[in-house]
């Protein structure tokens, strides 16, 4: 992947050295001497990762990676310390500081590509929920729970899976206070609480589990569709660095070494759970952007867009097959006088109910849109002409029968035109099925409306 990474460090050994190393993984690599020179670049360049010496003279890594943090413009940059430091007090401090990350020296080759990686990311993440923030802000909009989540650092759900019983329990004992956690003893275990009710924010698996492969684990997690997107924390015993590299090929998120340090391993975590909730929200975004354009905000039903393109694809499909297809096109009678009389809410209200009824007379194979005003369609795959008539008269009647509710006294009753077409030539094209059926419609309102009227080619 392509990012940013600013290497600061007043030896100019080791700066060459890091820079070597992440510019053979086609990054794009900044360098500084110095605290106060990586804090200019940090304040005029765009920088996605910065790895940070600690031991410099004047200003330190960890007062730099303070005053990174501290600034409005550059806080959400992840810093990695760098440092031969391996004191517990020292990871401690650079948390306090708003370290993301920690890199021991000498640098382990795989330890720096796959932690650089993460954070970049994280980082093309938070800019993308950031800039879609400010421009709600901009246009007026609240943020949403979901966002506000995917902000936080609130409590995440996570399953640990480690056969070992004294390491499961130190685990929860470190994790319990921060985070909901769970611990599974075998794949299998495992696998069935994935499986179950509630969502995990991140699983933490023992490359070596002694009666298990792990790496089938992260392999059936992979290709899940409930958990292909739930980051994987590997911890790897000393010696196993070949599987560790399979394990990251093949998706696996991050790793901690053991003995697994306490501060270390709630870094990692901290990045994995971050980063999954600013995917989610931007892919439940998505979901909603594509959702919006396909759905009818007032119905529910299927709009004009979605209906053009999936008749278009059902009937070349139907002609292929040699299959029956039919389409209804109903039109709620005089509702002009509706809005007129009562104002456009209870107009809405009467569509929305008109909505209900006409899904309820549709089958599940059958694709119910709302087409535009008061019209509604229903497209019938494998459905001839004497079928669709049927449904229409069914719907017909269901109007008519009983009173509009939509509001408490206030009942109002009315019809609707229904105009039946079905695929009946060789060169039929969902336009001309269609205008047989608006044909039809107009049929039935000629006829004095409240019927059914079918035009066959």
């Amino acid at each position: 992947m392509t990012a940013r990474v600013l290497v600061v460090d007043d030896i100019p050994a080791n700066v060459k050295l890091l820079e070597a190393r992440l510019s053979a993984e086609y990054f794009d690599v900044l360098t500084a001497c110095s605290g106060a020179e990586a804090l200019n670049i940090c304040e005029r360049e765009r920088i996605d990762v910065v790895l940070l010496d600690v031991m410099m003279p004047e200003m330190d890594g960890f007062e730099t990676c303070r005053r990174i943090k501290a600034n409005p413009k550059t806080h959400h940059v992840p810093v990695v310390l760098v440092t031969a430091l391996d004191q517990v007090s020292d990871k401690v401090r650079g948390l306090q500081g708003g370290a993301d990350d920690f890199l021991t020296k000498p640098v382990d080759e795989i330890a720096l590509v796959t932690r650089v990686k993460n954070l970049a990311r994280l980082k093309m993440l938070t800019d993308e929920m950031l800039m879609r923030a400010l421009t709600g802000r901009q246009n007026g909009m609240s943020e949403d729970a979901a966002l506000i989540k995917a902000l936080s650092e609130e409590r995440a759900r996570i399953l640990i899976v480690e056969d070992d019983p004294r390491a499961a329990a130190r685990f929860r004992e470190w994790l319990s206070p921060l985070h909901e956690t769970l611990a599974a003893a075998n794949p299998q275990d495992a696998l069935r609480l994935l499986a179950a009710g509630k969502e995990f924010d991140l699983l933490i698996v023992r490359l070596a589990l002694s009666d298990a492969d792990a790496l089938r684990l992260c392999s059936q997690t992979r290709s899940l569709d409930r958990t292909r997107h739930l980051p994987i924390i590997l911890l790897v015993d000393p010696g196993n660095e070949a599987r560790l590299s399979r394990a990251l090929d093949m998706g696996v998120n991050d790793y901690v070494m053991r003995p697994v340090d306490r501060n270390e391993l709630l870094a990692r975590i901290r990045t994995q759970v971050k980063r999954k909730r600013y995917s989610d929200h931007l892919r439940n975004r998505l979901e909603e952007s594509i959702e919006a354009a396909m759905i009818d905000p007032l119905t529910g039903l299927h709009n004009r867009r979605y209906m053009e393109c999936h008749l278009a694809a059902l009937v070349e499909e139907a002609q292929c097959n040699s299959r029956n297809l039919s389409v209804l096109l109903a039109d709620i009678d005089h509702f002009k006088q509706v809005n007129d009389t009562y104002g456009h809410d209870v107009g809405d209200a009467v569509l929305r109910e008109f909505s209900v009824r006409f899904r309820r007379n549709t089958r599940g194979i059958d694709l119910a849109c709302r087409f535009g005003g008061e019209e509604f369609i229903v497209i019938m795959p494998d459905t001839n002409l004497a079928r669709a008539y049927q449904v229409g008269e069914r719907l017909r009647v269901t109007i008519a029968a009983d009173a509009f509710q939509v509001h408490p006294g206030l009942g109002i009753q009315l019809t609707a035109s229904v105009g039946i077409a079905t695929l009946e030539c060789a060169d039929d094209t969902p336009d001309t099925v269609f205008r047989r059926a608006d044909s039809a419609l107009f049929a039935a309102k000629r006829r004095g409306r409240n019927r059914v009227a079918a035009n066959a080619a």
